[in-house]
């Protein structure tokens, strides 16, 4: 089945989210947004993955989902999510992660 980003985010500025979407565009790959300061259902999921409201968080799902194909790793005890690929899900990577994060998962050849 088909794959596809979904991309975790807030309408304000945050750069982490810039850079990430400076990545992403430079590289010419495509992402489903939402904004999580809009959407209520959107903040909670993305709360109750990371245990904050951690932006960007990046999401591997199927084709016509929003959420992991897989579910994510979970976090450590007392474990920042900030930085950390969990499998199917990464908040706030670096550009090295997340190329090597898209590339794991057929998004970015």
């Amino acid at each position: 089945m088909s794959r596809r980003l979904v991309v975790y985010t807030r309408t304000f500025d945050c750069p982490y989210w810039e850079r990430a979407k400076a990545f992403l565009e430079a590289h010419h790959i495509p992402y489903h947004m939402i904004y999580i300061d809009q959407d209520a259902q959107a903040k909670r999921q993305v709360l109750q993955w990371t245990g904050m409201e951690i932006v960007p968080t990046l999401v591997i799902a199927e084709e016509n989902s929003l959420e992991p194909f897989f579910p994510p790793a979970p976090l450590a005890d007392d474990q920042s999510p900030h930085g950390v690929d969990r499998g199917t899900l990464f908040s706030e990577p670096s550009d090295r992660r997340l190329e090597i994060f898209l590339r794991r998962h057929g998004i970015m050849k």
